[in-house]
């Protein structure tokens, strides 16, 4: 097999040895297991509340706030208007390596249009601060008399806690932290690090059965006549009813997407096709899916009745009918499918939507966020170029969002998160940006992609911290960029390891997906609503998780055509036939007698071979058992990153970078232009999922035994190894006769649910992991 170019350095990935978990790393093992980040200290002061303070002297009143000032770096409170007993329960946290002074300075200040008077204050020194380690209870706050600026006792005391801590404290997601001294106070929440969690998402079947007592406006002609469905903006018509009556039936099913909590019902309209482009609603209703029937599996839900209502004008008011027609109605809330949210080959959650099927996890993913390197400025302030990154993580629901590091191009985060395995060939996606609302930006601002890296679990060891530094890579339409790098440390931890071999032989979607399998283009629609709906829902949150965010996590530009990507998945088939074509390349060879001595050991095995035909599958079992054995040596050792070359993304033409660049429907000024133009990008977007499919089966079956999944190659070695032992001791007309009455069996034997192997096949890694 041909040898790929060794890739450039620049967009490699790189092993770190960073200092995590108040240790180092050592071999596959931490010194110790309290983290997988680098420590961080800072200097928190939680301000509680204050009593007893004095009123200003011309109004009588106090409009208190705090100042916390340590050195250079100050933090405010809100300000109460006349209360002199406020409370504020607000912490800062400062990074102690920036600490440049020795006093902790906190000033009690009652806020004036010109100026603001001093209240009172309370020091501390800095090296007299006790420590605290997590998880020790916190430290409870106490109260201290406030001093003027001569030292005096002065009129009034202030309830804080003063401490040292890590970024392990409870108070860290929630403090103002210093390196947020130069932003607005607007733009403060957009800094914090967050959790998230995507909607519960329900697939919703309306199956339209018939209508009854329709009252057409022509009661001369036959009615044409369709049902449509709205729910929230999506919107689907069923077809013209065939019995063109007053008693018009459908029998068709439409597939919807909704979240919990249902916010919007199912409107049905109930319409004649009067006209080439004109409509007649003859009866609508409204159905609150709150009262949906909710169904787990297979079995038929009850259809019910429902009446139409139809609004007619009577003198300029709308009045209702009297007569109400009705229309038969089977609905349900579909809970035994997974609503696919994400790209298919990156999907980091294939459970079913109603808990009640989902079984125990198979283990825990922690990820340290840990910092990022060489990062590209992306925004210009003040006439130099300047970047607020942070990052946002996306595995299951669970979405995960660190704070941002203001105006630094090597930020250190240091959080670490956690999240429940279901699943271990699911994939976990980290992606860094520049947040582009620090000062209350307008709406029109956008936050900047900087990079992502996706990580397959099932490519991982289990109970191995990971520690590696990965490229940030962006292709704009002047070429692939390297926009820095993202230092991750990353460990998969398995709960039981019998539970997650057997995930390995179960079907990787619910039943209901092949039993009640959904169609292609229903699956595309669904999943192109179901992304719509989550990217809104997030940007609802506070602070929002905004959708250009969203729809760069989750790829929603990931069916759009590409001639990159297409050449890219074509050498990957390319790649993938290599060995087929060494294969006959090197038999060539053995016919052509280039090699004497093994043309003759050919010859000698093939005889033996045929003398003895029952030692030919345990041969073949024998030889696939010793390669597997044999490539442990040479297993890959770091999880699979952005590949700029398999993507093509180096070597792509200008025009080519443009053509993916373009918006859809393209800017082409023609209209004939664009109409073949974008038909022609959907019609080779297809094709290009399909060549993209066909090299990721051949990619699985290299990975058998690669080693790119250790559990899934130990198992294939294992059942290699014990199928020849058993095919040894087993006649091989024996054999024969099995396989053949196996795949001629009856259809009451065949199940529909795919087989094991399949199962196990369709499980296996594949390099779309690492396409850009």
């Amino acid at each position: 097999m041909m040898q790929k170019p060794p890739q450039s350095v620049d967009f490699a990935l790189k092993q770190t040895s960073p200092n995590i978990g108040a240790g180092s790393v050592t071999g596959d093992k931490l010194s110790s297991t309290y983290d997988l980040v680098e420590q961080m200290q800072y200097l928190y002061v939680r301000v509680v509340k204050a009593k007893d303070l004095p009123g200003n002297d011309v109004t009588g009143g106090c409009d208190p706030y705090v100042e916390v000032k340590l050195g250079n770096y100050k933090g405010v409170t809100k300000h109460f208007g006349k209360k002199s007993n406020p409370e504020w329960n607000q912490v800062f946290a400062f990074s102690k390596e920036r600490i440049q002074a020795s006093v902790l300075e906190v000033y009690v200040k009652d806020k004036d249009v010109v100026a603001d008077d001093l209240i009172g204050r309370v020091m501390f020194d800095v090296n007299e601060i006790p420590r605290r380690v997590p998880p020790d209870s916190p430290l409870a706050p106490q109260w201290y008399r406030l001093e003027d600026r001569k030292g005096d006792k002065a009129k009034g005391e202030l309830m804080l806690a003063v401490w040292m801590g890590t970024q392990a404290d409870e108070a860290f997601p929630d403090a103002w932290h210093s390196d947020a001294a130069s932003v607005s106070p607007d733009g403060v929440a957009n800094i914090r690090s967050k959790v998230y969690l995507s909607p519960k998402l329900w697939y919703v079947r309306v199956n339209v059965i018939e209508a009854q007592d329709l009252v057409p406006s022509d009661k001369g002609r036959s009615p044409e006549v369709f049902v449509k469905v709205v729910v929230g903006t999506q919107a689907l018509r069923s077809r013209i009813s065939p019995s063109k009556t007053i008693n018009p039936m459908w029998n068709e099913d439409l597939m919807f997407v909704v979240a919990e909590p249902f916010e919007e019902p199912l409107v049905l309209s109930v319409e004649d096709r009067v006209g080439s482009n004109k409509d007649e609603t003859l009866g609508k209703c409204m159905i609150p899916l709150q009262i949906v029937q909710r169904r787990l599996d297979h079995k038929p839900v009850n259809s019910r009745w429902y009446n139409l209502e139809k609004h007619v004008m009577v003198d300029g008011e709308k009045k209702e009918m009297k007569f109400a027609s009705r229309i038969h109605l089977r609905m349900c809330l579909e809970g035994g499918y997974h609503v696919l949210d994400e790209s298919t080959h990156y999907s980091s959650d294939l459970r079913p939507t109603a808990k009640q099927l989902w079984k125990p996890n198979i283990g825990i993913l922690e990820l340290g966020i840990l910092s990022a390197q060489g990062l590209m400025p992306m925004k210009t302030k003040d006439g130099r170029g300047t970047t607020d990154a942070y990052c946002v993580a996306k595995y299951g629901q669970k979405w995960v969002r660190t704070r941002t590091i203001v105006d630094n191009f090597m930020p250190r985060w240091n959080e670490q998160y956690t999240w429940e395995v279901f699943d271990p060939c699911t994939v976990i996606t980290i992606g860094v940006f520049d947040n582009g609302h620090m000062h209350g930006g307008s709406g029109g601002t956008k936050d900047t992609r900087i990079g992502k890296v996706r990580i397959r679990l099932s490519t991982l060891e289990a109970d191995r911290v990971y520690t590696h530094s990965y490229p940030l890579l962006v292709l704009h339409s002047s070429g692939v960029k390297k926009t820095g790098e993202l230092q991750l440390a990353v460990r998969f931890t398995c709960s039981s390891l019998i539970n997650m071999l057997h995930m390995y032989s179960q079907p990787s979607l619910p039943k209901m997906h092949y039993i009640h399998p959904l169609s292609v283009i229903q699956l595309d629609s669904l999943r192109h609503q179901a992304m719509q709906i989550v990217s809104v829902r997030l940007s609802r949150a506070e602070p929002p998780l905004r959708k250009e965010v969203v729809e760069y996590m989750i790829d929603v530009d990931s069916h759009m055509w590409s001639m990159r990507r297409s050449k890219a998945n074509f050498f990957r088939i390319m790649a993938v036939l290599g060995g087929m074509i060494a294969v006959g390349k090197w038999f060539d060879q053995i016919c052509n007698w280039r090699n004497p001595i093994t043309t003759i050991l050919i010859h000698i095995l093939f005889i033996i071979l045929v003398l003895y035909p029952e030692l030919i599958l345990p041969t073949v079992f024998l030889y696939l058992f010793l390669i597997g054995v044999w490539n442990y040596r040479w297993r890959p050792m770091h999880p699979p990153h952005m590949d700029t070359r398999l993507s093509h993304a180096d070597a792509a033409h200008p025009d080519e970078r443009d053509e993916e660049s373009d918006t859809f429907p393209t800017s082409r000024p023609s209209d004939i232009v664009r109409m073949r133009y974008d038909r022609l990008r959907s019609i080779a977007g297809r094709v290009q999922t399909v060549i993209g499919d066909l090299a990721t089966q051949g990619e699985r079956f290299q990975s058998l035994l690669s080693w790119r999944d250790p559990r899934a190659t130990t198992l294939f070695v294992t059942f290699c190894l014990v199928a020849a032992v058993i095919l040894y001791f087993t006649p091989f007309q024996v054999v024969a006769l099995l396989t053949g009455l196996y795949v001629l069996r009856h259809p009451r034997f065949r199940h529909k649910l795919p087989s094991v192997p399949l199962n196990f096949f369709r499980r296996l890694p594949a390099r779309s992991d690492s396409m850009l």
